[in-house]
Protein backbone atom coordinates (compact mmCIF):
# COMPACT_ATOMS: atom_id res chain seq x y z
CA UNK A 1 0.00 0.00 0.00
CA UNK A 2 1.36 3.48 -0.61
CA UNK A 3 0.99 6.31 2.09
CA UNK A 4 1.10 9.93 2.27
CA UNK A 5 1.48 10.61 5.84
CA UNK A 6 0.83 14.59 7.24
CA UNK A 7 0.92 14.09 11.35
CA UNK A 8 -1.56 11.88 12.56
CA UNK A 9 -3.41 11.44 9.16
CA UNK A 10 -2.20 8.56 6.52
CA UNK A 11 -3.61 8.67 3.06
CA UNK A 12 -4.01 5.39 1.19
CA UNK A 13 -3.21 5.76 -2.40
CA UNK A 14 -6.53 3.69 -3.48
CA UNK A 15 -6.25 5.18 -7.11
CA UNK A 16 -3.17 4.34 -8.29
CA UNK A 17 -2.14 1.15 -10.86
CA UNK A 18 -0.81 -2.18 -9.78
CA UNK A 19 2.67 -1.80 -9.12
CA UNK A 20 4.67 -4.78 -9.83
CA UNK A 21 7.70 -5.64 -8.15
CA UNK A 22 6.35 -3.61 -4.94
CA UNK A 23 6.26 -4.52 -1.56
CA UNK A 24 1.97 -4.54 -2.23
CA UNK A 25 2.03 -7.97 -2.44
CA UNK A 26 5.31 -8.81 -0.11
CA UNK A 27 7.31 -8.70 2.56
CA UNK A 28 10.13 -10.29 4.26
CA UNK A 29 10.37 -11.87 7.67
CA UNK A 30 13.56 -13.25 9.60
CA UNK A 31 13.42 -16.83 10.16
CA UNK A 32 15.79 -19.13 11.44
CA UNK A 33 18.17 -19.47 7.98
CA UNK A 34 17.98 -15.61 7.51
CA UNK A 35 15.54 -13.11 5.48
CA UNK A 36 12.20 -15.37 3.82
CA UNK A 37 10.30 -13.34 1.33
CA UNK A 38 6.43 -14.37 1.76
CA UNK A 39 4.55 -12.98 -1.50
CA UNK A 40 0.93 -13.35 -1.70
CA UNK A 41 -0.05 -14.52 -5.58
CA UNK A 42 -2.68 -12.26 -7.48
CA UNK A 43 -5.33 -14.08 -9.10
CA UNK A 44 -5.65 -10.91 -11.95
CA UNK A 45 -4.37 -7.41 -12.09
CA UNK A 46 -0.50 -8.37 -12.01
CA UNK A 47 -0.31 -5.71 -15.32
CA UNK A 48 0.84 -2.35 -14.13
CA UNK A 49 -2.94 -0.92 -15.70
CA UNK A 50 -5.18 -2.40 -13.17
CA UNK A 51 -6.48 0.00 -10.62
CA UNK A 52 -5.50 -1.60 -6.99
CA UNK A 53 -8.66 -2.03 -5.67
CA UNK A 54 -9.24 -4.47 -8.48
CA UNK A 55 -6.37 -6.59 -7.98
CA UNK A 56 -7.19 -10.14 -6.88
CA UNK A 57 -5.70 -12.35 -4.57
CA UNK A 58 -5.28 -16.12 -5.82
CA UNK A 59 -5.96 -19.29 -4.08
CA UNK A 60 -5.16 -22.06 -6.26
CA UNK A 61 -1.85 -22.46 -4.24
CA UNK A 62 -2.05 -22.97 -0.37
CA UNK A 63 -0.45 -19.75 0.32
CA UNK A 64 -1.68 -19.08 3.54
CA UNK A 65 -1.30 -22.25 5.17
CA UNK A 66 2.20 -21.73 4.03
CA UNK A 67 2.56 -18.13 5.03
CA UNK A 68 1.22 -19.25 8.51
CA UNK A 69 3.68 -22.09 8.97
CA UNK A 70 6.55 -19.40 7.94
CA UNK A 71 5.48 -17.33 10.16
CA UNK A 72 4.86 -19.84 13.35
CA UNK A 73 8.50 -21.12 12.79
CA UNK A 74 9.97 -17.80 12.26
CA UNK A 75 8.28 -16.30 15.52
CA UNK A 76 7.06 -18.72 17.43
CA UNK A 77 9.29 -17.79 20.39
CA UNK A 78 9.71 -14.20 19.69
CA UNK A 79 8.59 -12.41 23.17
CA UNK A 80 4.83 -11.17 22.04
CA UNK A 81 4.12 -13.59 19.49
CA UNK A 82 1.51 -15.37 21.94
CA UNK A 83 -0.24 -12.05 22.71
CA UNK A 84 -1.19 -11.27 18.73
CA UNK A 85 -1.32 -15.08 17.44
CA UNK A 86 -4.80 -15.61 17.76
CA UNK A 87 -5.64 -12.37 16.34
CA UNK A 88 -3.12 -12.46 13.43
CA UNK A 89 -4.02 -16.30 12.38
CA UNK A 90 -7.98 -14.78 10.48
CA UNK A 91 -5.65 -12.66 8.16
CA UNK A 92 -4.41 -16.58 6.88
CA UNK A 93 -7.60 -18.54 7.09
CA UNK A 94 -10.08 -16.00 5.94
CA UNK A 95 -9.97 -15.33 1.93
CA UNK A 96 -9.76 -11.72 1.05
CA UNK A 97 -11.01 -11.43 -2.69
CA UNK A 98 -9.03 -8.14 -2.99
CA UNK A 99 -5.20 -7.28 -2.63
CA UNK A 100 -6.19 -3.53 -1.52
CA UNK A 101 -8.53 -5.01 1.19
CA UNK A 102 -6.56 -7.82 2.67
CA UNK A 103 -3.32 -4.92 2.95
CA UNK A 104 -6.27 -2.46 4.72
CA UNK A 105 -7.30 -4.59 7.29
CA UNK A 106 -3.73 -5.63 8.18
CA UNK A 107 -2.79 -1.84 8.15
CA UNK A 108 -5.93 -1.72 10.86
CA UNK A 109 -4.78 -4.10 12.82
CA UNK A 110 -1.00 -3.13 13.13
CA UNK A 111 -1.70 0.48 13.56
CA UNK A 112 -4.11 -0.84 16.40
CA UNK A 113 -1.52 -3.01 17.95
CA UNK A 114 1.38 -0.66 18.06
CA UNK A 115 -0.63 2.23 19.14
CA UNK A 116 -1.09 4.54 16.41
CA UNK A 117 -4.89 6.28 16.73
CA UNK A 118 -4.27 8.54 14.11
CA UNK A 119 -7.03 8.48 10.70
CA UNK A 120 -6.88 6.97 7.59
CA UNK A 121 -8.19 8.23 4.81
CA UNK A 122 -7.95 7.21 0.96
CA UNK A 123 -7.51 9.37 -2.16
CA UNK A 124 -10.51 9.90 -4.80
CA UNK A 125 -8.24 10.15 -7.54
CA UNK A 126 -4.97 9.28 -8.52
CA UNK A 127 -2.35 12.44 -8.29
CA UNK A 128 1.07 12.12 -10.21
CA UNK A 129 3.11 14.89 -6.78
CA UNK A 130 1.38 14.73 -3.50
CA UNK A 131 0.59 18.29 -1.57
CA UNK A 132 3.28 20.23 -0.65
CA UNK A 133 2.31 19.86 2.95
CA UNK A 134 2.35 15.97 3.12
CA UNK A 135 5.41 13.22 3.19
CA UNK A 136 4.83 10.95 -0.05
CA UNK A 137 5.93 7.86 0.84
CA UNK A 138 4.43 5.77 -2.65
CA UNK A 139 8.28 5.70 -4.40
CA UNK A 140 10.26 5.30 -0.80
CA UNK A 141 9.54 2.28 0.65
CA UNK A 142 10.48 -0.33 -2.06
CA UNK A 143 12.38 -3.17 -3.05
CA UNK A 144 14.25 -1.82 -5.86
CA UNK A 145 15.58 1.22 -3.40
CA UNK A 146 18.47 -0.06 -1.59
CA UNK A 147 19.31 2.84 0.64
CA UNK A 148 16.81 3.89 3.06
CA UNK A 149 15.28 7.72 2.65
CA UNK A 150 17.73 10.09 4.02
CA UNK A 151 15.60 10.86 7.12
CA UNK A 152 14.39 6.87 8.47
CA UNK A 153 17.64 4.46 10.06
CA UNK A 154 15.71 1.62 11.62
CA UNK A 155 16.42 1.47 15.33
CA UNK A 156 17.97 -1.99 16.16
CA UNK A 157 15.57 -3.95 18.48
CA UNK A 158 16.34 -7.63 19.80
CA UNK A 159 14.98 -9.96 17.32
CA UNK A 160 14.17 -13.68 17.75
CA UNK A 161 17.82 -15.04 15.09
CA UNK A 162 19.75 -12.04 16.32
CA UNK A 163 22.38 -14.04 17.57
CA UNK A 164 22.52 -15.76 13.97
CA UNK A 165 22.38 -12.92 11.62
CA UNK A 166 22.64 -9.71 13.39
CA UNK A 167 19.91 -7.41 13.38
CA UNK A 168 18.15 -7.67 10.17
CA UNK A 169 16.56 -4.43 8.86
CA UNK A 170 13.91 -3.71 5.92
CA UNK A 171 11.85 -6.76 7.37
CA UNK A 172 7.66 -6.88 7.91
CA UNK A 173 6.03 -4.61 10.43
CA UNK A 174 5.35 -8.29 12.15
CA UNK A 175 8.80 -8.79 12.89
CA UNK A 176 8.44 -5.39 15.20
CA UNK A 177 5.38 -6.12 16.43
CA UNK A 178 6.29 -10.01 17.46
CA UNK A 179 9.78 -8.83 18.95
CA UNK A 180 8.60 -5.85 20.83
CA UNK A 181 4.59 -5.60 21.50
CA UNK A 182 3.41 -2.27 22.19
CA UNK A 183 6.95 -0.46 22.05
CA UNK A 184 7.05 -0.90 18.18
CA UNK A 185 5.49 2.28 18.19
CA UNK A 186 8.31 4.20 19.82
CA UNK A 187 10.88 2.00 17.70
CA UNK A 188 9.71 3.42 14.80
CA UNK A 189 9.80 7.00 16.15
CA UNK A 190 13.21 6.31 17.58
CA UNK A 191 13.78 5.23 13.65
CA UNK A 192 12.97 8.34 12.27
CA UNK A 193 16.14 11.35 11.89
CA UNK A 194 15.42 14.72 13.29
Amino acid sequence: MALVWNQQVFTLEACEHYQKGSYRNRCHIAGPNGVQRLSLPLAQGKHQQTPIREVRLAYDLPWQKLHWRSIRTAYGNAPYFEHYVDELAPFFEKRFPFLFDYNLELLRFIFQKIGYAGEIHFTHTYKLKSEASSNDFRDVVSPKNTAPPSWFQAAPYPQVFTERHGFLGDLSVLDLLFCCGKQGGVVLERSKKQ
